[in-house]
């Protein structure tokens, strides 16, 4: 009778300890399935404006799409061959230059809060010289489209048959944020090469490959 008991107590135990531990998993998210995923990053870069109203293509700044497996993180460089000469909004110079008017003064010269971040980044001075006492830190974005380390996938053959950045990864150029839109499953990934077409690519690309050699090594 005791042995029964305990053996109860012991059952209702682990059936306690595994209810507990049930919001935990369904809050656990396998890798290349975390849709939504909005992370905040280090500098508040927006596609919306850079994409979106500027236009730059996005290969621009993820070159790497078109020749390596993987589109990059364009390296702060990249980024200077513009803000080398823009450092704020023209919104806020042209409301300096108006304010220095009004002041009879010289414009102040105007660094957004966010471009500051680049520059302190590269170590630039005020000048956007070396700092003699500064040293380059790398920027430390939080990586948002990521893929099990089973699945092989590859820029080129994408960017080659004509297939949009947005069906990936969602309308890009409307982001000020980047998320993640589509879940990146394996069922996500067969449907579009078993119907190509509807993936925003060139109609005369031969249709992809579900063979499982394809994407599993």
């Amino acid at each position: 009778m005791r042995a029964r008991v305990l053996t109860l107590i012991l059952v209702v135990g682990i059936a306690l300890a595994a209810l507990a531990t049930v919001p935990r998993f369904a809050q656990l998210r396998g890798p290349g399935n975390n849709r939504g995923y909005e992370p905040v990053q280090p500098l508040a870069y927006s596609h919306r404006l850079h994409a979106g109203e500027l236009q730059i293509d996005c290969q621009y700044c993820h070159s790497g799409a078109q020749r390596s497996r993987y589109a990059g993180i364009p390296s702060a460089g990249v980024c200077m061959n513009c803000h080398k000469f823009i450092r704020a909004p023209r919104s806020a110079v042209r409301a300096e230059e108006l304010a220095a008017k009004e002041e009879g003064r010289e414009p102040l010269r105007v660094t957004s809060p966010e471009l500051a971040k680049l520059y302190q980044a590269l170590a630039l001075d005020e000048n956007l010289e070396p700092s003699a006492d500064g040293e380059p830190q790398a920027i430390r974005w939080a990586r948002i489209h990521q893929l099990p380390d089973f699945v092989y996938f590859d820029h080129r053959p994408h960017i080659a048959a004509g297939v949009q950045c947005q069906k990936c990864h969602g309308p890009i150029e409307t982001m000020e944020r980047v998320r993640q839109m589509e879940d990146l499953s394996m069922g996500w990934c067969i449907d579009c090469h078993r119907d190509p077409f509807t993936s925003g690519g060139d109609a005369g690309n031969p249709v992809a490959s579900t063979d499982c050699v394809s994407c599993h090594y």
